[in-house]
């Protein structure tokens, strides 16, 4: 029994209650509650994994149980299925505003209960998985910066801009939302660079930096084959945001648009924040220092476009700075 998910059956009548027992009873592990206040209370103490809820119970409706729930960060993301004799569209509208993931009408079909709960119970577990996945990204992301310089909040900075200069150059709200994700995993592969070549004060010897030159090729190996969007991303972002627009840079001497868009949007996200950021080994430069580095690099280290949107839109890029400020 302990491998079933818990689902919580909400309804003032016992026979309704009965009904849905009857129905989900062999697949699904069940908690009863007969008022709005009882709900609450069983899920603070059971946290089911799906709520079946009466709309229409005596003091507490369906409603305010519902909205109770969404307003809490404990219990927002708990799917709620209203079960109700309510047909009406305005019913169903107030329902959905509430946050209720679904309606089915009384009196119910067996078919069409289990159907709905084992939809939303999938929909509950592909999310969980995209939140661990991203969670374990994070924390790879995490791992990267404990063998460097940088901080958390550049790795912040770094991928607000590089979602924001996505979604400028006309990529997707999805692609842009991943590349958020992704972009912390730029310099993953620092984890397999010796600390006396990552840390070292002084200029590197040409052996050194072209060992330093490895990460890319190192964070890709680290991150591997995926079946993931969001990883494949990843690997992107870490194997060629050191590729520079004519060419001249690692690990593969990529030019132009050889080199993956996601990459080069990382490259300039990159660049501005470690160079307008103090660091132990130099002072911040000032944002009109930076921005003349950037153009002069327009066409040599980054595509020119990229460098056109970050001044077109630096309020909205200096907000971002401000809001992740050390």
């Amino acid at each position: 029994m302990a491998d079933k998910q818990m689902l919580l059956l909400v309804d003032d009548e016992p026979t309704n209650l009965r009904v849905l027992r009857t129905i989900l009873q062999d697949d699904y592990r069940l908690l009863f509650a007969k008022s709005g206040e009882e709900a609450l209370q069983l899920v603070q103490q059971q946290q089911p994994d799906l709520i079946l809820l009466d709309v229409m119970m005596p003091g507490m409706t369906g409603y305010d149980v519902c909205a109770r729930l969404k307003a809490s960060p404990a219990t927002q993301r708990l799917p709620v299925i209203f079960v109700t004799a309510l047909k009406d569209e305005i019913d169903e509208t107030k329902g959905f505003a509430v946050g209720a993931v679904d309606y089915i009408t009384k009196p119910v079909s067996p078919a069409v209960v289990r159907a709905r709960v084992k939809t939303h119970l999938s929909l509950v577990r592909a999310d969980e998985l995209k939140q661990t996945r991203l969670q374990v990204i994070q924390r790879l992301g995490r791992a990267a910066e404990y063998k460097d310089n940088e901080t958390g909040l550049h790795v912040m900075r770094m991928s607000h801009y590089a979602q924001f200069l996505a979604l400028a150059y006309g990529l997707s709200a999805h692609q842009a939302e991943d590349l958020l994700h992704a972009a912390p995993m730029h310099d993953i592969g620092k984890i397999g660079i010796a600390d006396s070549i990552l840390l070292k004060p002084g200029k590197l010897t040409a052996e050194e930096y072209q060992q330093m030159q490895q990460h890319p090729l190192i964070g890709a190996e680290i991150i591997g084959e995926c079946d993931s969007d969001l990883l494949r991303m990843a690997k992107v972002v870490a194997l060629y945001h050191h590729e520079k627009w004519d060419g001249s840079g690692y690990p593969h001497g990529l030019a132009g648009e050889a080199i993956p868009l996601e990459a080069r949007i990382v490259a300039v996200s990159d660049v501005f924040d470690a160079l307008t950021s103090a660091r132990p080994y130099k002072q911040a430069w000032g944002i009109e220092e930076t921005l003349q580095y950037m153009r002069a690099q327009k066409g040599l280290h980054f595509e020119p476009r990229l460098v056109d949107l970050l001044e077109q839109h630096l309020p909205d890029i200096l907000a971002i700075r401000q809001r992740w400020a050390e």
